[in-house]
């Protein structure tokens, strides 16, 4: 990451600039707001601006505004660094779009610390851009979808929740978590980029052959978001979303695909999505069936508990009905016209005893 240092203080400008590359960044630094707003336009974007609050010719206050201003590539991170710490000082600096505040002397631990925080808020603008980005990319091959993303979001948020209200201790099952799955569930079928048209946009019935090419959006998906994961192993929303691309098809009796994988094999995240998958598959109008009403939809995830469905998620969808009403609701589709569904048979998905259509599995 690039940060921009702004000091009129030599020596305060060096002890700053030595910590932050002494961390691994990379450092570029101004004596004064002007210089600082030159260097941006020579070096282009910069992620992350500290800067002293007063300074000769343009001060950090006014460098901020200006920033603040501008339409910039992404969001800029600006520390403001000061010798003032009157409350009335720091409203001033908040005002002017500063996002913290460091008061000299400052301690080189403590300002690197608040730089990684900037950091890591910098990285959940880029990721959440990036998911969404891969989520339209997905649903760009889908005239159908609709708002069938944000419904899926909020159903897997709200089974998610519900879980981790019941069982607080399960691992891995924390409010990171619940926030994680709303965020990654819209990859799921990133993978059907992947899928011809011939196969993805046919009007009818997929043959043997042709499901079994459907069938790899799991496997696409999943290759698609390991690529990033290998880049940055630590990335706990990456390892969400493979689980989910790849997993969101198998089933609790170990009948789905592409593994066969069983029960508790099958990760957490991808047991959620399957119930908010089908859920709203289920109650969505397309050009080759009406809209099943709720109970349709609950009959059918209630007879899948322990066959397609982990029974727990099951529970956690009982609990949290209303809820699912109100967001079916709330993300209504608009009406589907002039277009050949992707399979007009609904019983087309020969691993499927729910009687869906496959590519809405």
């Amino acid at each position: 990451m690039k940060v921009l240092v702004v000091e009129d203080d030599a020596i305060s400008r060096e002890v700053v600039a030595h910590v932050l590359t002494s961390a691994g960044y990379e450092v570029v630094t101004a004596s004064d707001g002007n210089e600082a707003l030159q260097a941006i336009d020579t070096i282009g974007h910069c992620q992350l601006v500290i800067s002293d609050r007063d300074m000769p010719g343009m001060n950090g206050i006014e460098l901020c505004r200006e920033l603040r201003a501008r339409n910039t590539r992404g969001y800029v991170y600006f520390i403001m660094l000061t010798k003032l710490d009157q409350p009335k000082d720091k409203i001033e600096g908040f005002a002017a779009g500063a996002d913290d505040y460091i008061t000299k002397p400052f301690n080189s631990a403590e300002l690197l610390m608040r730089v990684n925080t900037g950091r890591r808020i910098i990285a959940l603008e880029t990721r959440d851009m990036a998911i969404f980005m891969m989520a339209k990319l997905a649903e760009s091959r889908d005239p159908e979808t609709g708002e069938h993303l944000e419904r899926v979001r909020n159903f897997a948020k709200t089974l998610a929740h519900h879980m981790y209200e019941r069982h607080p201790r399960r691992q891995g099952l924390d409010r990171l978590f619940v926030d994680l799955i709303y965020d990654t569930s819209p990859l799921h079928d990133i993978g059907k980029v992947a899928i011809p048209d011939r196969v993805l946009l046919k009007p009818g019935k997929l043959t043997a052959e042709e499901f079994e090419i459907m069938k790899r959006h799991t496997l696409e998906g999943a290759k698609t978001i390991q690529a990033a994961l290998e880049a940055y192993p630590n990335a706990r929303f990456l390892q969400m979303a493979w689980e989910i691309a790849i997993s969101h098809h198998e089933k609790f009796d170990g009948t789905g695909y592409p593994y066969g994988l069983s029960g508790e094999q099958i990760p957490l995240s991808a047991r959620i999505v399957a119930v908010a998958d089908v859920y709203d598959a289920v109650t969505s109008k397309r050009v080759y069936k009406d809209a099943f009403p709720h109970e349709a939809a609950r009959s059918i995830i209630i007879d899948g508990s322990a066959h397609h469905f982990d029974p727990d998620v099951v529970d956690a969808f009982l609990e949290s009905e209303s809820e699912f009403q109100s967001i079916r609701s709330r993300f209504t589709d608009a009406p589907v016209e002039g277009y050949s569904s992707l399979v007009n048979d609904p019983t087309a998905d020969p691993m499927n005893s729910i009687a869906l259509p496959a590519n809405s599995m």
